[in-house]
């Protein structure tokens, strides 16, 4: 399962425009008992325009809104898939560490 979400917006007092999203994504993966995760962290910036009409006041903004923004910015396949491959390496790692006595 694939959880994307924002942590945190940074915004012009003037006008509300959001200029910075912080978003993190988690990926899990349940096998038997075993519960496998991965997560990345990241920012997007942006140049809002007030008087643009898509323009959405930051009161109004929902979590949906501001994910659609990110998506557009970032490669969503790639970073899901990067942490698919991190989730795959957990289950079947190519090194251990350990001592044989």
């Amino acid at each position: 399962m694939t959880v994307w979400t924002i942590a945190q917006l940074e915004r012009n007092t003037s006008d509300g425009g959001v200029v910075v999203a912080h978003w993190r994504v988690t990926a899990t993966e349940t096998v038997g008992e075993d519960t496998f995760s991965a997560s990345s962290y990241g920012t997007v910036g942006f140049t809002p325009d007030p008087t643009a009409p898509d323009f959405v006041p930051f009161d109004a903004l929902t979590e949906a809104d501001v994910l659609a923004w990110v998506y557009e910015s970032v490669d969503k396949d790639s970073v899901e898939a990067s942490l698919a491959g991190q989730i795959e390496d957990q289950k079947a790692p190519q090194t251990v560490a350990g001592t044989p006595w």
